[in-house]
């Protein structure tokens, strides 16, 4: 089987200091690339971008140049994987900032025709893409799922990946992170291997 074409999304907004995140995404390429699939990464916090603030320029701003990479990079791969800690009950703000720049009308979808007319939205522009997301958090992950309802992580999936096409979207949620010690590292880093191997 041919090897797949996988972007990486870093989406810790601290690029000083490795934390679990990129623990974790190291150990998912570490799999994917033994496999033979490709591996691009998009590391949020080393890319300098401005915060979208109207409308007027989210429909009409030229894409900051440094996150052109990143959007050819979405456009060119096949799985997506994000990486990032749940804070506040949410994605960091930059990991939210980068989407909200990159999912630009006429990339992450057009209009139904070609003229401009029916739905603006009805064409996903990045459709036939599958997704993971990979959530670390302090709170037990059967509390965020269950008691809160993931409700964070389902916006994330139905309002701006399910938005814009990409599905299949499966979700790995690692909580009490703070009590996971060597050995509990060790272990997300194996199941993170297996999961890069399998491209999924």
């Amino acid at each position: 089987m041919a090897g797949q074409r996988i972007l990486l999304i870093q989406g810790h907004p601290d690029a000083v200091a490795p934390h679990l995140c990129h623990t974790l995404a190291e150990a998912y390429a570490e799999g994917a690339q033994a496999a033979g699939h490709d591996v691009r990464w998009a590391d949020v916090a080393k890319l300098d971008f401005p915060l979208l603030r109207s409308q007027q320029a989210w429909e009409h701003s030229a894409l900051p140049a440094a996150l052109q990479t990143a959007q050819d990079d979405m456009a060119w791969a096949e799985h997506l994987v994000l990486f990032f800690p749940l804070w506040l009950g949410d994605m960091p703000a930059l990991l939210k900032g980068f989407l909200e720049q990159v999912a630009r009308p006429g990339f992450a979808f057009k209009a139904e025709n070609s003229n401009g007319g029916g739905n603006p939205f009805g064409h996903k522009g990045l459709a036939g893409r599958s997704a993971r997301v990979v959530v670390t958090m302090g709170m037990p992950a059967m509390v965020y799922r269950w008691y809160f309802r993931a409700h964070s992580l389902k916006s994330l999936e139905r309002n701006i990946l399910g938005f814009v096409g990409i599905a299949p979207v499966n979700e790995t949620l690692i909580g009490m992170v703070d009590k996971l010690g060597e050995a509990g590292v060790k272990k997300w880093q194996g199941k993170m291997r297996v999961l890069g191997r399998a491209a999924s």
